[in-house]
């Protein structure tokens, strides 16, 4: 049985999960009006990812025979213009949805909620690649700056993004 602190974040983070798939998205529509495919490509996988990330919460939940609580999805706050701005926003939520898993885990340790410890763990895991994916396309993109030709090619690139 969830305890009902627990319950509340674990559907928070269900929660958070959507809105992260909505700020990918929205960002993968900009990136279309700006004619960068692979870049918006990329960016529909991974909002597809969170929704499957938010569908874990919500079958954890009701596993636990407990009640899922949806609440509305904010419109996304996109910040900034170029591929740049939008893969740094999309870095530094990883790491915000990091400290949200790592708050989760420090609760279920305290109230000694072992099961979602042991669900969770997949999140922790999950997200040492999600920083480290989003930090690494920074990167790309820094090393590209204007450069048309490479950032034709790192947009090949995240093309061929499959899962």
């Amino acid at each position: 049985m969830i305890k009902k602190t627990v319950l509340k974040e674990l559907n928070d983070q269900l929660n958070r999960e959507l809105y992260a798939a909505y700020l990918y998205l929205g960002m993968a529509s900009k990136c279309t009006e700006m004619n960068r495919l692979g870049y918006a490509h990329w960016l529909k996988e991974q909002a597809e990812e969170e929704i499957e990330h938010a569908m874990k919460f919500y079958n954890y939940i009701h596993d636990q025979c407990e009640v899922v609580e949806l609440a509305a999805v904010d419109k996304p706050a996109l910040k900034g213009k170029t591929l740049l701005d939008f893969f740094k926003q999309a870095h530094e939520h990883e790491k915000l949805v990091t400290d949200y898993i790592n708050k989760i885990m420090d609760l279920s340790i305290k109230e000694k909620d072992y099961a979602t410890q042991v669900f969770l763990q997949w999140f922790i895991t999950e997200q040492i690649e999600e920083e480290a994916q989003t930090e690494a396309i920074v990167e790309a993109l820094q090393v590209c700056g204007d450069d048309a030709a490479a950032l034709y090619l790192l947009g090949k690139h995240l093309a061929k993004r499959e899962d």
